[in-house]
């Protein structure tokens, strides 16, 4: 599979970056309290299930996986009282508009090379399986919009959340639960500090140290916090079978365009990280 192979796996570091940024942004919260939503995590919540409509709090739960439940039921379905899921999700699209504008600039929003990377993205999205993928399924039944910059974005939101179901299920075919997820994944040192992965979804150090607990029951995580070598095999095979569910999109685009997708959007990350999308002491290493 070549570039589309390396590429499946690097989708987090190049790509992902051009929308998990609005979930740092402060036009975020204002878009979405402008819309009805209370601040904080409601907008969160609410922002990211609106496309499958006004779901539970268990849809909501159970598809988001590494948060606790009862942080979700503190705001869904509570959230669609105040604002409907589209007047959620025009919102959502104000918010990219802004918040890709601010950091990237006008100029390179409006640039050939972002029309380029809108239309390979747009492609690569024919190659998504909706197939047991529920949050998935709910961003695909939205429209496009018709500016490059927001094609981009939604088409990377797209094969995030295709990412993100197909990950879900390596985690459940490998036995962890969402908070072990969160756990062992602290463990590799790849993703959120440990202090900002409790506090951002919603677990308490209780059961944070009761799932370290049973995860060095198990042979994953050693005295010391980290992962073992069973820990590291693990990680390392959840994340083959995430690439390899994920490997649709790239094959449909076929290694050429994805090169070229890989090369266009790489710079615009960089240049969004630069611009400070992302706040600091969260995650353990660079987005």
């Amino acid at each position: 599979m070549g570039e589309a192979s390396r590429v499946t796996g690097r989708f987090r570091g190049t790509f992902d970056v051009l929308h998990s940024l609005t979930y740092f942004a402060p036009e975020t919260e204002a878009a979405l309290t402008g819309a009805g939503l209370r601040p904080g995590r409601m907008t969160y919540f609410a922002g990211r299930a609106a496309p499958m409509g006004a779901v539970g709090p268990g849809v909501v739960a159970a598809t988001f996986y590494n948060f606790n439940p009862d942080l979700v039921a503190k705001y869904i379905p509570r959230a669609w009282t105040l604002a409907t899921p589209e007047k959620i999700i025009e919102a959502r699209f104000e918010a990219a508009d802004a918040a890709l504008t601010r950091l990237l600039g006008k100029d390179t929003l409006g640039s050939e090379q972002v029309a380029e990377a809108a239309e390979l993205a747009r492609e690569a999205t024919g190659g998504c399986q909706v197939d047991g993928r529920p949050l998935y399924a709910g961003h695909a039944g939205l429209g496009w919009p018709s500016e490059p910059h927001l094609v981009l974005w939604h088409a990377i939101t797209l094969l995030r959340e295709h990412r993100g179901d197909g990950h879900i299920a390596a985690l459940v075919l490998n036995g962890l639960d969402g908070l072990a997820a969160l756990v062992s994944h602290t463990a590799t040192g790849k993703g959120f500090l440990a202090a900002a992965a409790k506090a951002s979804r919603g677990w308490s150090d209780e059961q944070w140290d009761d799932a370290v607990a049973k995860l060095r029951d198990k042979g994953v995580l050693d005295a010391e916090g980290g992962l073992t070598e069973a820990g590291t095999e693990l990680r390392e095979r959840i994340e083959a079978a995430t690439n390899e569910a994920s490997s649709g999109p790239w094959e449909h685009l076929g290694e050429e365009k994805t090169k070229r997708l890989h090369e266009l959007c790489g710079p615009l990350g960089r240049q969004a990280v630069e611009a400070g999308a992302f706040p600091a002491n969260v995650f353990a290493t660079g987005r």
